[in-house]
């Protein structure tokens, strides 16, 4: 037998505290009670998510095997999952055999300092940018900036958030809580060379835009993006948008450096006919996608003549070591549970405090980052849902969020040990072990009225209780217990009257 020690299997690190935009400054319950003070956002969210959501449900209603669709794309995703070293070793292969270069980057700070190493060799102080979930979630451009690299959101939205000095606040639509009249003053006050008679027209916004980025798009060398997909068996690489900002950051640069996080992988070129289905009618309530790109590695003359690969993990093998919240990593980001959640609609993206906001961002970001002690904001993301199910209904890969939110709620309270909660629920468990004593504790129930006083409803309950009333008044307890009544002479006949009727 070896005299080497080698030690335990340790869990996979989660991704690095401080780095990146995967957690708040404050908890969501008071990050939502200021977004919900701003009637502007929730006017400008709320018309946005309705207008996608009939959007969306008109489109799947066309295909009779939608819901075949959604168990194919479930189905692949799942495959991926359980197999995920062997699909990326793969990809890399493919990759470096068409000319690529392929970078791992555990983490936030790995994959910075790698795409700042690459811009650098290229003697380019300037990066132009297509729209990358894997980029905001790490502050790339953040970590670029302060390297002296400028980087240029190209997609619209995606500039409007930049130039306004803002955060995200949707997965599809990060400009989503800005409406025309304030996109116009942010251009006016930030935007270089625009017109200063420039009106909130929406074609006049979109061509502001369009001529400050067309000089970027023709000069700067180096363009960064994201992945929605990454083929195992070819190397290839898909990106899908709708603007064509896409299409310029991809063929006109030399140099191209995709960021993916490690989850897009997909097993053959074939998979492609089930998420270009699913994809778009899911994210933008459209048939297919006006611009979809894809690129195979280096070809001679032809494009970026100089590929690189960027696979990002940052919390995935963590949350791929969760057998239950693993599931979360099907997701290929439509925004479809964010357009039908009652509890995004009203608070926005940024009371998350993540680049991943919405139904998926509250079962995403605490297993990517962690939500580690009773003060972690992320702790409370699990909570910022009501369990209603419609973005189950809605995800077209089927993931069970409902479950995955109930399932992080246990392990919260798991890792929170014996509180208020914890105290609250072992009485309940005594009370009810015995009938004695639930009778009892029904009776003690009763006290609750003099609280209620006449209006019957208790608006106010002291610390730690106080939370049950924040946003809802309780209901007075009645009069009579069930059991007190059953026992009553009321109770008896009208249970006598009812067996007549059953006869």
């Amino acid at each position: 037998m070896s005299d080497v020690a080698l030690g335990l299997p340790a869990f996979p690190p989660r991704a690095p505290k401080g780095v990146g935009f995967l957690r708040g400054t404050e908890k969501f319950p008071a990050a939502a009670h200021h977004e919900l003070a701003n009637t502007q956002l929730r006017s400008n969210i709320g018309k946005a998510t309705h207008t996608i959501r009939a959007k969306r449900l008109a489109v799947t209603a066309e295909l009779p095997d939608w819901e075949d669709l959604r168990d194919a794309g479930a189905a692949i995703k799942t495959d991926v999952m359980n197999r995920l070293p062997e699909l990326l070793e793969q990809l890399e292969a493919a990759v470096v055999a068409r000319g690529g270069v392929v970078h791992w980057a555990a983490d936030a700070n790995e994959a910075n300092d790698i795409v700042t190493r690459l811009v650098r060799e290229t003697g380019s102080d300037e990066v132009i940018k297509v729209k990358s979930m894997a980029t905001q979630e790490i502050e790339l451009n953040e970590h670029l900036e302060a390297n002296g690299i400028r980087a240029y959101e190209t997609d619209l939205a995606e500039l409007i958030v930049q130039l306004g000095h803002d955060k995200p606040s949707h997965i599809l639509v990060p400009a989503i809580h800005r409406n025309r009249a304030e996109i116009r003053e942010i251009f006016l006050r930030e935007m270089d060379g625009v017109d200063p008679t420039l009106d909130d027209n929406p074609k006049h916004l979109a061509a502001a835009a369009r001529k400050f980025l067309r000089h970027k798009f023709m000069t700067v060398p180096v363009a960064i993006s994201g992945a929605n997909f990454g083929i195992a068996e070819t190397g290839t690489l898909g990106v899908v948008e709708s603007e064509g900002n896409g299409r310029m950051c991809l063929t006109l640069p030399q140099t191209l450096i995709t960021v993916m996080g490690i989850e897009k992988v997909i097993p053959t070129y074939r998979d492609l006919e089930v998420f270009l289905q699913l994809l778009p009618r899911s994210s933008t309530g459209e048939r297919m996608n006006p611009y979809t790109s894809m690129w195979t590695g280096v070809t001679p003359d032809d494009g970026p003549q100089n590929f690189h690969l960027v696979l990002l993990d940052n919390g995935r093998t963590a949350a791929l070591a969760d057998s239950v919240g693993r599931e979360a990593l099907n997701c290929i980001r439509c925004s479809a549970c964010l357009n039908v959640c009652p509890v995004y609609e009203r608070t926005g993206g940024h009371a998350y405090g993540s680049t991943y906001p919405g139904p998926i961002g509250a079962v995403l970001t605490p297993q990517l980052a962690g939500m580690d002690g009773k003060d972690d904001p992320n702790s409370t993301l699990p909570f910022a849902s009501s369990l209603c199910g419609a973005c189950f209904e809605a995800c077209p890969v089927k993931i069970d969020i409902p479950s995955l939110l109930v399932e992080l709620r246990h392990q919260k309270v798991q890792k929170s040990g014996f509180g208020a909660e914890a105290a609250a629920m072992k009485a309940a468990s005594i009370a009810m072990s015995s009938a004695k004593r639930f009778t009892l504790a029904q009776k003690a129930a009763g006290l609750g009225r003099v609280a209620a006083g006449r209006k019957g409803k208790i608006s106010k309950l002291p610390p730690p209780l106080s939370g049950w009333t924040d946003a809802r008044d309780i209901p007075a307890p009645p009069k009579q217990t069930f059991r007190q009544w059953w026992d009553s002479a009321e109770g008896r006949a009208a249970i006598d009257e009812a067996r007549k009727d059953g006869q």
